[in-house]
């Protein structure tokens, strides 16, 4: 990965969570948070 791709890909992601907290109250940003804890403690429990 460049140096130009990763900074386009921030910039995206932090736009796309700037959008959700303008329009969603962060909903969700918590729903794929909660989400991605479900998975850790999925594949914790597999190893």
């Amino acid at each position: 990965m460049t140096n130009t791709v990763a900074v386009y890909l921030g910039l995206l992601i932090a736009a796309a969570l700037a959008l959700d907290i303008l329009a969603n109250d962060g909903e969700e940003v918590l729903f794929l948070g909660r989400k991605f804890l479900d998975l850790m403690e999925w594949v914790e429990f597999w190893n």
